[in-house]
């Protein structure tokens, strides 16, 4: 019996609309189905793009009041129009969304607007302002995922909220106090103490970013610290209560004993739980581990030969560039031409300022895993290009194989790292070494040429600057 559709794609985050788009090119008949009425999913609406917009406004800022003076520039009465900041959220979100839309159309993507349920695996239902039922040859589970709690702790959306609330504000607190001290924490942490609220950070962990490198996380603490973050580390949250007007933390410090933080707000950045509600998947064979996330094999397929999932509500980190490089994957593996993805090759970034960026192995899982090294690091205080835009925080780190020359792990923190790491994903990818990329000519001058250093370095011919 002939389908409705070729693929239908539910979720249409970065996963799912670049998913969409590809079958579409590659001659499908391409549906999208997405519950909310605007397309591009957590990323687009309230997560990566309007982050950092939201980043870049108080850096901007930021810069004005500190770096300004030091370069001969000069302004007076400058102030945070917190209202204006949050409108240019919206304005970037709109800007992403409307190009999205025109992509489905330019396309010829079929858009429905409601949930998407399994009836059966060549069946769903789409469940919205009106009722349909949809047949597809392919699926693709894109759902994405939500915020996590602590438990016991309940978000209630309006003192005690999550990185989705603090986007869109209708007011500036004055103090804030944020749980965790990974990516989404440390990213809110800066883009609000910039702009002036006194911020208190609360990790379990004993570093900042700890599933990243050991030396960038306390190379970061140090930098947040030092823009007047109060951090706090290896401690442990008990409760999170509000009164309605304010926050109420309390907390077990490293020797145990019970503190307290009072906020405007407390914001819980504890990570992210898959999203698979009302999925339907009882009604076919797709299984979920136990940490609630869909079991796919290495080509990204269910335990239905013809639904496959990907992004955030697989294993693997929750990173909108990991599912778009999954979404390719799953059609040319449909198209008979296997792809598997190296997951020690996708680059992770996190934009405070300074950036921070790596990929590859830490030095810490090297150390583990016995596995032998040579470190070339190099700081952007001696560069010529830190020195001339006042960006003299941080470092560049080659981890190199002292046999064959192969770039194990590239990790840095400091202006324009997140730009810079795509030269490590190459170097890995390529499996190019680390005396190759000390050879070549780099631009000078350049944040990039902190890499050729720390290659030198790293294999033994010595950095040049330093």
């Amino acid at each position: 019996m002939e389908k409705d559709f070729d693929m239908v794609v539910i979720g249409s985050g970065p996963g799912g609309y670049v998913a969409a788009i590809r079958a579409a090119q590659l001659g499908y008949k391409t549906a999208i189905v997405e519950k909310y009425d605007v397309l591009g999913g957590t990323c687009t609406n309230v997560g990566c793009i309007p982050s950092k917009a939201m980043l870049d406004s108080s850096e901007s800022y930021y810069a004005i009041l500190h770096k300004g003076p030091k370069q001969g520039i000069v302004a007076d009465n400058i102030k945070v129009d917190f209202e204006r900041l949050i409108t240019r959220n919206r304005e970037v979100v709109k800007s992403n969304t409307d190009g999205l839309a025109y992509l489905m159309k330019k396309n010829k993507i079929t858009v429905f607007t409601g949930k998407g349920s399994f009836v059966n695996n060549t069946t769903i239902k789409i469940s919205g302002k009106e009722e349909k039922t949809v047949t597809s040859k392919f699926f693709i589970i894109a759902t994405g995922s939500k915020p996590a709690t602590l438990p016991g702790i309940t978000i209630d959306k309006k003192r005690i909220i999550t990185s989705t609330e603090a986007l869109y504000l209708s007011q500036q607190p004055k103090t804030m106090v944020i749980v965790g001290g990974g990516v989404i924490g440390v990213e809110m942490a800066s883009a609000y103490s910039r702009i002036g609220t006194q911020v208190t950070v609360v990790e379990y962990a004993d570093s900042l970013i700890p599933t990243m490198d050991k030396e960038l996380g306390k190379e970061l603490q140090k930098v947040l610290a030092k823009q007047g973050i109060d951090i706090r580390t290896s401690c442990k949250v008990q409760t999170v209560t509000s009164d309605g007007n304010s926050v109420t933390l309390k907390y077990l410090d490293t020797a145990g004993k019970e503190q307290t933080v009072g906020a405007d707000y407390c914001l819980m950045a504890v990570g992210r739980r898959p999203y698979t509600e009302g999925l339907g998947l009882e009604n076919v064979k797709v299984k979920l581990d136990a940490k609630g996330r869909v079991e796919v094999d290495d080509q990204l397929r269910t335990g239905e030969e013809n639904i496959y999932a990907l992004g955030d509500v697989i294993r693997g980190a929750m990173l909108a560039h990991k599912a778009e490089d999954e979404a390719i994957a799953i059609l040319d593996n449909i198209q008979g031409h296997t792809h598997k993805i190296d997951y020690l090759r996708i680059p992770n970034v996190v934009y405070t300022w300074p950036e921070v960026a790596a990929v590859g192995y830490t030095e810490e899982q090297l150390k583990e895993a016995g596995i032998p090294y040579n470190k070339g690091k190099f700081p952007f205080i001696a560069s010529g290009r830190a020195r001339a835009s006042d960006d003299l925080d941080g470092f560049s780190k080659v981890l190199i194989d002292p046999k064959y020359g192969e770039v194990l792990g590239v990790h840095i923190i400091g202006a324009r790292a997140a730009d810079i790491i795509a030269q490590g994903v190459i170097a890995q990818e390529f499996e190019l070494t680390g005396a190759e990329l000390g050879k070549i000519s780099y631009a000078h001058p350049t944040f990039s040429e902190t890499m050729k250093d720390a290659y030198l370095a790293a294999t033994g011919r010595g950095a040049i600057n330093i």
